[in-house]
């Protein structure tokens, strides 16, 4: 079996699997449910999370039942294995706009060995949109992906991305003005995973963040973005991994005026 045979049914899976829990989420969208704060008053969480969580675990067991599995809920792993497959699980990415009806949320899965992605899935059931990456390219709703062309900073729609707490304001007050500084215009969806699968669609030229960042809310976009010719870095500007310090996403074209934009709200 050649190496890429394994990494396209890994890949299917994740598409199966992000299906799986969407269909979840979108069952209970809109409807009254219980929801519970986790670290704070904008960080929640919802029985339908865990259900979800659960069926995209079911869903990759039918096919890798001795993977391991990383997910943003309890049951599943918290750090991505250096070595060898492993699964990465956002049940609802967007929790936040999923409590309040706002239709910027999805389900992310992302299949990786030895911590790079070789396949990744995000269903936004609520918008119709399914983003999906593999050996095949990367596509939404079976449409290639490919980054935006712009190369002109006045020009483009840059994204400040996760979330800056109360005791962070000034940072998140920095990347903003940095942004205002330096691009045309800028956005914010409150879904990290959609945030960066726009800059892979062309929608956004850029996104950003000086702050540490989980696996389960970046690596399938990440794999959207590169696969659709964009460019992913950490703060220094090396290739970013799922452990690196910051997030800096681009179309390629202005990924300098992206990074500087990190640099200078990170200092």
């Amino acid at each position: 079996m050649s190496e890429a045979e394994p990494n396209a049914e890994r890949a299917a899976v994740a598409v199966r699997a992000a299906n799986a829990g969407a269909a979840v989420a979108a069952d209970s969208f809109r409807t009254d449910f219980t929801v519970e704060e986790k670290d704070g008053k904008t960080d929640v969480v919802t029985q339908i999370d865990r259900d979800a969580q659960e069926t995209v675990i079911e869903t990759v067991r039918e096919s890798f039942p001795d993977d391991p599995i990383v997910g943003e809920e309890e049951g599943a792993l918290k750090v991505v294995p250096e070595d060898g497959p492993a699964w990465i699980v956002d049940p609802i990415d967007g929790t936040s706009n999923y409590v309040d009806g706002v239709q910027t949320f999805g389900t992310a899965v992302a299949a990786v060995v030895d911590g790079e992605p070789v396949g990744a899935a995000f269903d936004c059931p609520a918008l119709g949109d399914t983003y999906r990456v593999g050996p095949d390219g990367a596509f939404c709703n079976d449409e290639p992906l490919s980054v935006s062309d712009c190369s002109d900073p006045e020009a483009a729609t840059v994204c400040p991305t996760f979330w800056w707490d109360f005791d962070q304001r000034d940072q998140f007050a920095a990347v903003t003005r940095a942004i205002g500084d330096r691009f045309g215009d800028m956005r914010r969806f409150g879904c990290a995973q959609l945030e960066l699968a726009m800059v892979a669609s062309g929608a956004l030229e850029g996104a950003l963040t000086d702050l540490p960042t989980n696996s389960w809310d970046t690596v399938a976009g990440v794999g959207l973005i590169r696969e659709a010719g964009g460019v992913v870095t950490d703060l220094e500007g090396d290739r970013w991994r799922h452990d690196s310090r910051g997030l800096v996403a681009s179309n390629g074209e202005v990924h300098d005026e992206v990074l500087a934009a990190a640099r200078e709200a990170e200092n």
